[in-house]
Formats: C-alpha cells, sequence, structure tokens
C-alpha cells in the first residue's frame, strides 16, 4: 500500500561519521593553515604589501601560525577516534586503485568507485598535505633561525619554501572546491554525522 501523497518523508537516517575531537582538530588545523596562506601572500605579493602594510606584523603572525600548525594533530593523537581514522587514511588497499582509476576515467557510475570511510583521493591528499606541512615547518624554521644553518642551506630552504608554498596553494584550492561540491560532505565535518544515502553511494565499503 502506497503511503498518501501529503504523508511526510521519511527522515535520512544519519551515520555518525567524525567524533568531536575530530571536528575540532580539522577547523583548528584549517584555521591556521588559512592564517599562513593569507600571510604569505600578503608577504609576496607587491598589492597587497602595499595594501595591508605592517610587515613586520605579518611576518610574525606567520610565523606563529606556522609553529602552531602541528599543535591540533599533536592534540588529536589524544583522542581514540583520531588515532584510528588516522590509521584508515595511512591504508592504501586494492579497492583504492580501483577508486583512482575510476576517477582517472571520470567513471561515476555506481559502484565505480569502491571506498571506505576515506577514499583514494582523500588518502592521497591528506599525506601529501601533512608532508608539506612538515616541509614548510622545517624550511621556515632555517629560514628563521638564520644562525644555525650555512648561507647555501638558507638559499635551498627560501627556494623550496617558497614554491611549495605556492603547490600548497594551489592544491587547497583544489581541496576547497572539492568541497564546496560536496554539501553532505561537509555537513559531517560540521555536525559529526552524515546521511545514510550518501554514505552508500560516496564510501559503499564504510562500516560504521
Amino acid at each position: 500500500m502506497n503511503p498518501p501523497a501529503d504523508a511526510p518523508a521519511r527522515p535520512s537516517v544519519r551515520l555518525p561519521r567524525f567524533s568531536r575531537a575530530e571536528r575540532w582538530v580539522h577547523r583548528t588545523t584549517a584555521a591556521l593553515m588559512g592564517v599562513c596562506v593569507l600571510t604569505a601572500a600578503v608577504l609576496y605579493i607587491p598589492q597587497l604589501a602595499v595594501l595591508v602594510g605592517r610587515r613586520e606584523l605579518v611576518v610574525r603572525v606567520h610565523e606563529c601560525a606556522g609553529l602552531a600548525l602541528p599543535v591540533p594533530v599533536l592534540v588529536g593523537l589524544a583522542f581514540r577516534a583520531f588515532r584510528a581514522d588516522l590509521r584508515l587514511l595511512n591504508r592504501f588497499g586494492p579497492h583504492d586503485r580501483l577508486w583512482l582509476w575510476a576517477a582517472a576515467r571520470r567513471d561515476r557510475r555506481h559502484g565505480a568507485r569502491p571506498a571506505g570511510k576515506f577514499n583514494a583521493g582523500q588518502k592521497i591528499y591528506a599525506a601529501w598535505i601533512a608532508g608539506a606541512a612538515l616541509v614548510m615547518l622545517g624550511t621556515g624554521l632555517a629560514m628563521w633561525f638564520t644562525h644555525l644553518a650555512p648561507l647555501v642551506w638558507r638559499t635551498a630552504a627560501t627556494f623550496v619554501h617558497d614554491w611549495l608554498a605556492l603547490a600548497i596553494a594551489v592544491v587547497l584550492a583544489g581541496h576547497i572546491g572539492m568541497a564546496l561540491g560536496d554539501p553532505e560532505a561537509r555537513r559531517g565535518l560540521r555536525t559529526g554525522t552524515v546521511s545514510g544515502e550518501w554514505a552508500k553511494r560516496e564510501h559503499p565499503l564504510w562500516r560504521p
């Protein structure tokens, strides 16, 4: 028997995806990364430098945000849910290769992109941005504490720091663009839960 036409639709089942600690780590890291990118833009783009002024203050804010960037992740390690998700992000299985192959062919058919809690693209992004952040921290320290490294090292650190910063900005823009195209994924980071329909479609191998 079909329900009446005016019957209210059944609410979607909400599945727990991220704990409060995980959401805090993501938001804090995103805020610090945003400060680093914005202050770097002010330091390297002459038009912004003239508009903002106070270069010494901008440099100090950039340095402090860069030094604080690893702190949310280190605090997150105290929470079991965060450590569990790190283990999932660090595991690359056969289904991840299938996901990448389907993504390369732009295959959006149902079941063409098998994924667990995190898909292959998210795993690669997480590994890349974590490594890039560590390199930025190391090269930034070499540039800051000038008396600890010879000139040739500081010159190399500056080169790597500048070009990697540009690469990070491009990758972050892509990451934000992907997030803007998936409202349910953003809702999961905002509230901690996602709809069962979305989970079945985007992460069919995930078992909450």
